[in-house]
């Protein structure tokens, strides 16, 4: 068994809504549950019972709830939830309109500061709103924003929510061609950007690839431009035909004291999302507005423990899912924090500062942040107060076990820490955080209630404490609704259904204990297989990132003599050049730690590693680079150049 960091004292245990939903469940309909993992099972054994629960405890708003939950619940895909109800998204996120709390408290690097009340937010959005139906947006339509993670891009998604639209988004640092890639495939009727936005203190222009993007985007109608970095932008360079003009200016004259909420059934399309894109133009994955919702809130309220009044930030763009994690908050009367800019300017203080600042309740992060406030070798349990936060949350990638015990040893002692994990494809978590269990290192503490999760040999066999595909073996709501333009579904069941007939197979390599936690090891498509044996990639750079002189890794398999070989790609410390005795200290520390078979056969040093616009490594995107195969969409990467590191290598040919 894994070490023991943290165990949830016997009064946050009783005073967690957990624990009050399961009390519920006892009361209102005769139920016993001797722990979680017996509410688990029953969770996925009486779904329709489960998901009914959990719509009532969090008192969505709904004309109609229906009298049916579920209708052909054996089928994946197939399944239909709620298929009576009608209910509206933002009418749900704005169910308070109070003036004297903060809605939201937003820092853009601290050099743009803003805190608006729920009242406030309720008020722009329904001036946006009204706007927006005076301009001609109709449910179903498509609106794309190009934006920070700043109010007015949670307040337009609302926006165009109430109506029944469909919002997807992009951060800024986007090119030109990676936004097609994406808009292109949904032709928006309206486009909302800001001017620029910060970044380790400058300030970077949007306007011109927002010329570039509208002049190859001929279906949109409208474009509303945010003034952030500048007080008044020039607007009369963008195409005459997108209708370009400023967000005041749009919203001038319209009613923002009321609105119309159109309550739809419950899949009626709320988001398009996109996949990472690296070796193809990206899937557009279609959220339904139900399944979201119910989601999050279940989530939020059992998993994260956020009450109303609580304070909620995660680091994120507008480009990654949890983005849209995040806004989901304010259905819980959640404040949100929000924070755009870089998490290292002007040091890695800077979201410790922010947390300090606003009493923050919920930290949401990235695996590779708290890593790399570990390389920094700061301790933010020295330097900051943190007193308020009660829970971390870490995802992006896993998080291994050394970065656990570094959270506890320098961030906080009593702090829930949540690695999670699910991802665009669901919205979502499969396997989340729990305040009424403990923290073992290097493990996800728990199966997300109502998500059947298993894991399974490549013959289709569920097994326990080896390693294998993260699984799901019944349907929930936040399934997608499907993709978008793909006609009876064929990419949907590919991604998804193909490997296990009417099992959800995600991608992710993992392992699972006889107490439900789980390890991930990698995504499927990127294991290694040296002499047949399978090798998840994070067990690799756990071992390879603890050493002081490297700052980051990237491994694949190379094709070579008729098996494959491990190739390790290292990005050292400024001023360091890879020796032979390092080289030596790193296989040492893979072969004594992990297997003789995770010894890479060869070790080069790069400048930089590519990643993906969230921060998630490619190794894809590298291994076609090493077989001199061409990457299909470099758009879909923050830094494309880097991928010139690894091309051509004569090291590799040898």
């Amino acid at each position: 068994m894994s070490k023991l960091l943290w165990q949830p004292s016997a009064r946050r245990i009783a005073e967690s809504n957990l624990s009050e939903f399961q009390a519920r469940l006892e009361a209102s309909r005769g139920l016993s549950f001797n722990g979680y993992d017996e509410l688990h099972a029953w969770s996925v054994n009486a779904r329709e019972q489960f998901w009914d629960a959990v719509w009532d405890y969090t008192g969505i708003i709904a004309s109609h709830k229906g009298e049916t939950v579920l209708v052909d619940g054996d089928k994946m895909p197939g399944a239909t939830w709620f298929p009576g109800a009608r209910l509206n998204f933002a009418e749900n996120l704005l169910r308070n309109r109070s003036p004297d709390s903060p809605g939201m408290i937003f820092s853009g690097e601290g050099q743009v500061e803003r805190t608006l009340s729920f009242a406030e937010v309720y008020a722009e959005t329904a001036a946006l709103a009204n706007a927006m139906r005076a301009a001609g947006v109709v449910p179903g339509d498509r609106v794309a924003g190009y934006v920070p993670n700043m109010p007015e891009a949670t307040i337009a998604m609302l926006a165009t929510t109430s109506i029944g639209a469909v919002w997807s988004s992009c951060s800024p640092d986007f090119g030109v061609q990676g936004v097609l890639d994406r808009f292109g495939q949904i032709e928006p009727k309206v486009f909302i950007c800001a001017d620029g936005y910060f970044y380790a203190g400058k300030r970077h222009d949007s306007l011109d690839k927002a010329t570039q993007i509208l002049a190859r985007l001929p279906s949109v109608r409208q474009t509303v431009v945010i003034a952030y970095t500048a007080d008044r932008p020039d607007v009369s360079g963008l195409p005459e035909a997108a209708a370009a003009t400023h967000w005041d200016e749009f919203c001038a004259g319209h009613d923002s004291t009321r609105m119309e909420f159109e309550r739809l059934p419950f899949n009626h399309p709320l988001y398009i999302m996109y996949s990472s894109g690296t070796t193809g133009v990206p899937k557009c994955i279609v959220h339904g507005a139900g399944g979201t919702l119910l989601q999050h809130l279940k989530e939020h309220r059992l998993h994260a423990d956020m009450k109303p009044g609580d304070r909620l930030m995660y680091f994120t763009t507008c480009g990654w899912m949890m983005w849209n994690w995040l806004v989901s908050g304010l259905a819980n009367e959640t404040t949100l924090l929000l924070y755009d800019g870089s998490p290292f300017h002007p040091d890695g203080n800077v979201l410790f500062d922010f947390a300090d600042k606003t009493g923050m309740n919920v930290f949401g992060t990235s695996a590779k942040f708290i890593d790399a406030v570990k390389k920094a070798g700061l301790a933010p349990m020295q330097t900051h107060d943190l007193s308020t936060v009660k829970a971390m949350l870490s995802t992006g990638s896993p998080l291994v076990p050394e970065s656990f015990d570094f959270v506890y040893d320098n961030i906080k002692r009593d702090i829930c820490l949540s690695s999670i994990s699910g991802g665009t494809d669901i919205i979502s978590c499969f396997v989340l955080g729990n305040p009424t269990l403990p923290v073992h290192s290097g493990e996800i503490q728990c199966k997300g209630l109502g998500m059947d999760v298993a894991v399974f040999d490549d013959a289709g066999q569920m097994v326990v404490d080896e390693k294998g595909e993260l699984v799901c073996t019944q349907a929930f709501p936040s399934m997608p609704v499907g993709f978008w333009n793909d006609p009876g579904g064929r990419k949907y069941h590919a991604a998804y259904f193909d490997k296990f007939d009417n099992v959800w197979c995600h991608g992710d390599y993992v392992s699972m204990t006889d107490r439900g936690t789980m390890s991930i090891y990698g995504r499927s498509d990127a294991v290694l297989n040296p002499g047949g044996v399978r090798i998840g990639t994070a067990e690799i750079y756990r071992q390879v990132e603890q050493l002081d002189d490297v700052v980051e890794a990237l491994v694949v398999g190379q094709d070579w003599d008729g098996d494959v070989r491990v190739v390790l790609f290292l990005v050292l410390k400024p001023g360091l050049e890879l020796s032979d005795d390092l080289q030596g200290l790193i296989r040492k520390t893979i072969r004594a730690n992990a297997s003789p078979r995770h010894v890479p056969a060869r070790i080069l040093q790069v400048a930089d590693i590519p990643r993906t616009k969230s921060g998630k490594i490619v190794e894809l995107a590298v291994r076609e680079v090493v077989h001199g195969r061409p990457v299909k969409n470099k758009e879909a990467l923050a830094n494309p150049e880097a991928l010139e590191n690894f091309s051509d290598r004569p090291e590799l040919n040898q």
